[in-house]
Formats: structure tokens, C-alpha cells, sequence
């Protein structure tokens, strides 16, 4: 059975009408979208209030996606307009990579917020004809392909390490490109490329070998002579600037990209473009209960950070109409897709409901009574299947070794997919009728019909236990993060992402791998 046949909700036939879902109850949110993405051709972009609230869903969308369904990325900077501040390498990295493949994607779901969907971009013109492959045999200059590569705004470092990074040591070319989960080692024998190995940034060691590798740009932002030339004359004419004073023109100028150059993207090309112009006409639009009201309010912080920066003669800024759609250029655009609204239930009579409940609230230490007891008695009462969804691996042995203490025995399955694939006609088989599997949830739900309940930790333990494992990319609200070293004093605590609570002591400058 699919998504599509546990749910079906309706889709809009044309940009001239319009769907509209009462709001499902917890991760079913998730679970309609992918049902959505797997009957309709064309990307599904879930449009999100918030950033935390995009990263939920894409994390929901994911045990529900399975290998067959792709939920693509694209990352907030994680900096607030006109910062001056750079977002992270990781992030550039995701974001050029997703912008890469958005033109070719026929099926698939992107998640992001309602600031984000606003953001004005490179046209795909750059991303697409910026890239480049290399292949085995392929003759190739490496003073030229140095070159090419700074053009292109990767860094010449020491030591690859992040996404972006190249080195060049004799007859050998480390490069770290955009979007690659790891970077390439390209080992030449004259002018002739022998051979091409994935290796770990850490140890340096080499592994396996590849055919070939695809160079996305290094930023989103052409670097190129031409290009810096031109950035440098365009804002000459702009903004009435002395360029002896001014920061922005002399660190381009000197070669290298100052910190939040990012928002100043419209100088650097003719037109700029949206994330509409890359997922074109058949994109369905999925908008959450406020996303528009978010749109709203960014767009007011927006304006407000510009009216408090506009008037530094020595560092000059876009206005905020060249770096985002306004709140009703993004209704308009959004009136011409094809759209679907999720609303507060009994808030739209034309609304159609899911048929999604809340899931049970079964706490396995209950005061009073033995583990598990409220768990049994709903199992014996409940008429469909049941499913606990844990977090990790090692959460679900915990919770097989303590349902078992009391008697329960959860049958084990691989995924999501693998629980619902025998389900047919609402019938449960009676050895998956109660299972486990790992699935990262936020919140579980229940089903109408076929009678199906998801429980997560939320239900088990009255909160969502959180994954103690580190996690490689950080998720920030940007209001969240130090905005300017300025703002810390010598003895002020502060408290880090991995660390726990420390005392600032000021700045210590090192080297580290030579550099």
C-alpha cells in the first residue's frame, strides 16, 4: 500500500483553483505531502512559517519518503539581511547543489520558509552553465584549472576541509566541491588525468576510485575579472561612494569576497531570478497555516534593518525590493501556481478534512500503575495497527527491552514503507499488527480508515526525547546567534552549541594546518 492509498488529498487542477486542507494532526502534515508528491508530477514545495517548522517537516518527510521519493534541501544563509557575516560553506554548498538539480527534478518535495521562497536568486543561466566535469584521460591544465577555480569562488587553502576548498601539490588537485558529500583527490601523469578518488578530509587517506566529478560553482555569485569589474562599476554608479573608504569595493577590488557580500547579489548580474523561475510551471505549492503572515513579517524586519543601515555613505546597501519578492509580489506569483492552502480546521468551509486524529496519549511509566499498562490497554481495545516510531537505533532496542519486560513484543520492521507495504483493504496482518521501527517523527497520529496509529515519544513519554547524538549541521534560528563580537564583553557567559556554558576571554589567533 502507498501513502497515496492511506491518504488522499485533493490537488488543484489548475492555477485557477485552489485546495484547501484542514491542518493533519502531527506528522501527518508530512505524510499528506509525500501522498501529494507520489500522485502529481512536478516538484511539491512545502512552505513553512518558520525555519524550525521547515526543518520538522523535512525531517518528517523523510521517514515517510523511503528511497523512491526525493526531499530535496535548501537551507536559510542563517543570517539575517544585510549581516555582515558569511553563511557557512555547508550551507552555500547545499543551497547551489539544490538550485542545480531543481530544473531537472520531474517528482520530488522542497521544503522551505516563507523568507526564503521570497529571496531573489542567481538566474539558472549561472548555476547551470558554471559547472564543469572532469573525467578520466581528460587533459588538463592545472595552472588554468587554479584559475578557473578562483573564478569560480572556490578558496585555494592548505588543507581541504569543507565544501568549497582546493589545494594544488604537484601533480595532485584536492578540491571539496559544492554539493558533494565529500571531496575528490585528481591525480595527473603529465597533463592527463590517471585517475580520481573520493578521500576523508580528516585523515587525508584516499578511497574508492570515480569516474568523474561535476564542479558546481564555488558561490552563488560569479567571481570571475569580468565579473568583479563589473560588480566595481555598478556600484560606482549606484550609490555616491568614495571608493578610497569604502570596504566592499576595496576588498573586492584587492581580490577577496568581505563578509555578507551575499546581499549585495543584484549587483553581479543583469536580472536576478526566484525559486518560481527554477521549479516552473508545474510546481504545486503547499502553504502552511501562516506561512503568508510570516511573509509579512519578514518583509517588515527587512525594511526596518534597511532603514537603520541605509545611511552609511562608506558601505552602501541594496534596498530590500532587489533582494526579496514583497509580500504581495509572492501572493501574486502564488496566484498564478497551481496551490493548496493547510487552514486551522473549521476556519474554511471548503476545506476537506484528511481524516487524521490526534494519537494517543499511552505514558509507559503511568504513577500508580505497572509500565506500560495504558500501552496494553489501548492495543486491546484498538481495532487497526499500531506503530512505534523511535528516533535511533539504540532508542529502539531500549524500548523493545522494556515493552518486553512487561509482556509486549513490538514485531521489528525496517522503515516506514516496509510497515504499511502488506496493508491492503484495511486489513492488518496479525504478525505486524503492533510494530516498531526507527523513523525520526515529531509527533504522532492517528488514521481514520485503514485504522492505523503512529506513536512517538511524545505519546510514550508526554515529550519528544531529543537524539543525543551530535548532529552535522546545526539548526539556528538566525534571531538566535551572535550577530557581532562586539556585543560580548571580557568575562560575559555565553553559552555553545556543543560545549555547555563558558566565560568569553577575548580572541586567540592560531595556526592550524599551515594556515
Amino acid at each position: 500500500m502507498t501513502d497515496s492509498a492511506l491518504l488522499s488529498p485533493p490537488l488543484p487542477r489548475d492555477a485557477k483553483t485552489r485546495s484547501f486542507w484542514n491542518a493533519p494532526h502531527g506528522s501527518a502534515t508530512a505524510l499528506a505531502i509525500a501522498a501529494a508528491a507520489r500522485a502529481r508530477v512536478g516538484v511539491i514545495v512545502a512552505v513553512t512559517h518558520d525555519t524550525h517548522a521547515a526543518h520538522t517537516l523535512e525531517t518528517d518527510l523523510r521517514a515517510f519518503a523511503g528511497a523512491t521519493l526525493d526531499v530535496l534541501h535548501f537551507p536559510d544563509w542563517e543570517t539575517l539581511p544585510y549581516d555582515l557575516y558569511a553563511p557557512h560553506p555547508d550551507i552555500v554548498s547545499q543551497r547551489i547543489a539544490t538550485l542545480y538539480r531543481l530544473p531537472t527534478t520531474t517528482r520530488g518535495v522542497l521544503v522551505v520558509p516563507a523568507s526564503t521562497l521570497m529571496q531573489r536568486l542567481a538566474p539558472r543561466s549561472f548555476i547551470g552553465g558554471s559547472s564543469l566535469v572532469l573525467r578520466l584521460k581528460q587533459v588538463l591544465d592545472l595552472a588554468a584549472e587554479q584559475r578557473r577555480l578562483e573564478a569560480a569562488g572556490y578558496r585555494n587553502v592548505p588543507q581541504v576541509l569543507e565544501p568549497g576548498d582546493f589545494a594544488v601539490r604537484g601533480s595532485l588537485l584536492d578540491v571539496f566541491p559544492m554539493g558533494s558529500a565529500e571531496p575528490f583527490r585528481i591525480e595527473l601523469f603529465d597533463r592527463e588525468i590517471e585517475s580520481i578518488r573520493t578521500f576523508d578530509p580528516e585523515t587525508q587517506r584516499s578511497a574508492h576510485k570515480v569516474e568523474a566529478v561535476n564542479l558546481l560553482p564555488g558561490r552563488e555569485f560569479p567571481l570571475t575579472d569580468d565579473a568583479v569589474k563589473a560588480f566595481r562599476n555598478t556600484l560606482r554608479e549606484r550609490f555616491p561612494i568614495d571608493p578610497r573608504r569604502c570596504p566592499i569595493y576595496q576588498d573586492i577590488r584587492e581580490g577577496t569576497t568581505p563578509a555578507g557580500i551575499e546581499y549585495y547579489l543584484p549587483l553581479f548580474f543583469d536580472h536576478t531570478e526566484t525559486l518560481f523561475d527554477y521549479l516552473g510551471e508545474s510546481a504545486t505549492f503547499v502553504l502552511a497555516d501562516g506561512a503568508l503572515d510570516a511573509a509579512e513579517t519578514f518583509w517588515q524586519q527587512a525594511q526596518a534593518r534597511y532603514e537603520s543601515r541605509a545611511h552609511d555613505i562608506e558601505r552602501p546597501i541594496v534596498p530590500v525590493t532587489e533582494l526579496y519578492l514583497s509580500p504581495q509580489e509572492l501572493r501574486e506569483k502564488l496566484n498564478r501556481s497551481l496551490r493548496v492552502e493547510i487552514v486551522a480546521k473549521g476556519t474554511n468551509a471548503h476545506a476537506v478534512d484528511l481524516g487524521t486524529q490526534p494519537a494517543p496519549s499511552v505514558p509507559l511509566n503511568q504513577r500508580g500503575e505497572s509500565t506500560a499498562q495504558e500501552l496494553k490497554r489501548f492495543l486491546d481495545a484498538y481495532p487497526g495497527r499500531v506503530l512505534i516510531a523511535a528516533d535511533s537505533a539504540g532508542r529502539r532496542e531500549a524500548l523493545i527491552e522494556q515493552l518486553g519486560a512487561t509482556g509486549l513484543h513490538p514485531h521489528v520492521v525496517g522503515s516506514w514503507r516496509e510497515f504499511v507495504h502488506d496493508l491492503e483493504g484495511g486489513a492488518a496482518p496479525a504478525v505486524n499488527r503492533f510494530a516498531i521501527t526507527v523513523a525520526t517523527l515529531d509527533d504522532g497520529f492517528a488514521l481514520t480508515s485503514p485504522a492505523l496509529t503512529v506513536l512517538t515519544d511524545r505519546q510514550l513519554y508526554g515529550e519528544r526525547a531529543r537524539s543525543t547524538r551530535r548532529r552535522k549541521h546545526a539548526i539556528r534560528e538566525p534571531e538566535a546567534i551572535l550577530r557581532d563580537l562586539s556585543e560580548l564583553t571580557i568575562g560575559a557567559p555565553i553559552v555553545l552549541a556543543d560545549h555547555g556554558v563558558g566565560r568569553y576571554q577575548g580572541l586567540l589567533k592560531l595556526d592550524v594546518g599551515a594556515a
